[in-house]
């Protein structure tokens, strides 16, 4: 992982010299059992990059999410719902790009591994006690955690077609889905029992836990060539 950091910051410190172009992009995310998510304008730029040659390119940028929700897995239980969020999270992708060019229009296929970290994160304690009474069959739970927020990666792949609309500017449609996680591990306690019965507190640790990044990425933008194509 730390070799593909290196690999995206090399390509975000040579674009500007090289780029083929760049783009400002409208990036939308719907997540696995999480919420709709979307972009904080204009933080979202994408498509600064490189070509080896006609028919490969390497790409990266950045977008700023507010996440409104995403899920968690490797929990002893399961929710269909958000259990974390809402958040800002830095996203940020290196893509192995291949084109395929005409007259004016440009059909991609893209592949990669993306780093994302999430800002201000937060448990959706809601979420958290709904899916808590359904792994104890308690009436009532009320829990409570603290968390250590880490770094995450995954891959990615999908597609990307745009059409000139100038020499100098083309609007594009891309569609990415992305499978990544990031660790979280819970420590804390709930409380829960029976309507007119007695409460137990359960103190827990779910070293294991992981923020759960997949789902589709849509983005509708504009691509500047500032290079050669």
């Amino acid at each position: 992982m730390k070799r593909f950091l290196f690999i995206v910051l090399m390509m975000m410190a040579t674009g500007t010299a090289t780029a083929q172009s760049v783009g400002l992009s409208f990036s939308y995310f719907l997540p696995r059992n999480g919420d709709f998510s979307t972009p904080i304008s204009p933080f979202s730029i994408r498509g600064i990059g490189v070509d080896l040659n006609r028919f490969i390119a390497l790409e990266t940028g950045a977008s700023l999410y507010r996440m409104s929700g995403l899920n968690m897995i490797d929990l002893p239980f399961e929710s269909k719902s958000s259990l974390t969020g809402p958040n800002f999270t830095l996203f940020i992708p290196g893509e192995l790009v291949f084109q395929f060019k005409g007259k004016g229009v440009e059909f991609d296929i893209k592949a990669g591994g993306f780093f994302f970290y999430s800002f201000d994160q937060q448990i959706n304690y809601g979420n958290m006690d709904k899916a808590l009474r359904q792994y104890t069959g308690y009436d009532v739970v009320n829990s409570t955690f603290s968390f250590d927020n880490k770094p995450g990666f995954g891959y990615l792949a999908g597609f990307e077609f745009t059409v000139d609309v100038t020499s100098q500017w083309g609007i594009s449609l891309e569609t990415n889905y992305l499978m990544g996680t990031s660790s979280i591990p819970l420590t804390g306690s709930y409380t829960g029992g029976m309507l007119g019965g007695t409460n137990t507190r359960t103190d827990v640790e779910y070293k294991d836990a992981k923020v759960d990044f997949t789902g589709l990425e849509f983005s509708i933008g504009i691509l500047f060539k500032t290079g050669r194509r």
